[in-house]
């Protein structure tokens, strides 16, 4: 019997078929959120049943199968997104980024510093960093350790995955109005695959084949516009930004100066001493910086001692403690010749030729003060 009598005779007799569909699929490797991996072959085939005067039969079609593109998507943010606050002059400051890939299959991320681009920042952008360098963080500590972190990529990154990426720059000393430097991390999405081996950067899919498309493995580019519509992003692109900001801080303290003198010894009496010729007194001028959680860095103290006096050798001390302005505990000897003391954290000196003693403070912090003393002997 032909086949179009045979489906004649289901028809006249009244016989049913009941086709059923199942997704016997093999896409058994997901990541940890749920996602179905890119690469993942996904099959599919339909079974039949149906009866033939009685006799039960069943018919399967044949299988139809997919590639599970790679859907790529990630995101920069600032960890934590608020200002770095910077001194001029300084060298390797830091801004902190966190980059995560949420693409389905795992990613290189190339990495680039920009300055200057879009409207990212909080405040105005009035002054450019030197030396910008991009590094990321190799032991997972979250801070910066120069001469550690050293890789300029990110490499092989997981899925749902993140990276510290720190933005390393010098801040200039010549912008003295200046106050915001707006520097942007961005991140491409590149191929990964090759362990310690920066990938190209991803090309979206291009393929109109849509007899062959089922097996090709393509790229879609999934991603937001990461910075608004005055940003340098754009969406769907394979990249993401974030901005941050270095700020010039506080560039005055409240520094003042005290000074007072006792009388130390006169080579009369012994007790209450006075100011004879031949006495020696000790000067004591106190530093105070009274402006809080600011500190005040390369002070430096000079005095010329009065007229009718005598400076005595090696008297110099700096980092002493005293209430008010008197000094009632000397800190650490100072050479006259102005060499380094051992242990001592301070500087000075004293000039013979014009007279003048020296005492070098290198850091003061706000709220905090500190003495330093010298001694002459009354002609």
């Amino acid at each position: 019997m032909t086949k179009t009598g045979i489906r004649r005779l289901l028809l006249l007799s009244g016989t049913t078929a009941l086709a059923s569909f199942g997704a016997a699929g093999t896409a058994n490797a997901q990541a940890a959120a749920g996602t179905t991996l890119a690469g993942t072959q996904i099959t599919n085939k339909a079974n039949a049943s149906y009866t033939v005067n009685g006799t039960a039969a069943t018919a399967e079609s044949n299988i139809a199968s997919f590639v599970v593109d790679r859907k790529v998507n990630l995101s920069v943010v600032g960890e934590p997104n608020i200002n770095t606050q910077v001194n001029l002059g300084q060298t390797n400051a830091v801004l902190t980024f966190r980059v995560t890939n949420n693409t389905n299959s795992i990613q290189d991320m190339s990495l680039r510093a920009n300055q200057n681009l879009g409207a990212g920042g909080t405040g105005v952008d009035n002054y450019d960093v030197n030396n910008v360098r991009v590094f990321v963080d190799s032991n997972g500590n979250g801070q910066y350790d120069a001469n550690v972190d050293v890789g300029t990529y990110i490499d092989e990154l997981g899925i749902d995955q993140s990276a510290i990426v720190f933005i390393v720059a010098d801040v200039p000393s010549n912008v003295p109005t200046a106050n915001f430097a707006t520097v942007s991390l961005n991140a491409t999405v590149a191929a990964g695959g090759g362990v310690n081996v920066e990938g190209a950067a991803l090309i979206p899919a291009t393929d109109l084949n849509l007899l062959t498309q089922n097996a090709d493995l393509d790229v879609v580019f999934a991603d937001n516009d990461s910075d608004g519509l005055l940003g340098a992003d754009a969406a769907r692109n394979g990249q993401a930004r974030a901005y941050l900001e270095y700020e010039v801080g506080a560039r005055a303290v409240n520094l003042t100066v005290s000074k007072s003198s006792m009388v130390i010894s006169d080579g009369v009496n012994l007790i209450n001493p006075r100011s004879i010729p031949g006495a020696v007194v000790q000067y004591c001028l106190t530093v105070t910086n009274s402006t809080l959680l600011t500190p005040a860095s390369g002070i430096n103290l000079t005095d010329v001692i009065p007229a009718n006096t005598t400076y005595e050798p090696n008297s110099i001390t700096v980092g002493g403690l005293g209430a008010g302005n008197t000094c009632v505990l000397n800190g650490f000897p100072v050479n006259d010749d102005g060499t380094q003391v051992l242990l001592s954290p301070y500087g000075g000196s004293y000039n013979a030729g014009t007279k003048t003693v020296t005492a070098i403070i290198p850091t003061l912090l706000g709220g905090t003060a500190v003495q330093a003393s010298f001694r002459v002997r009354i002609n």
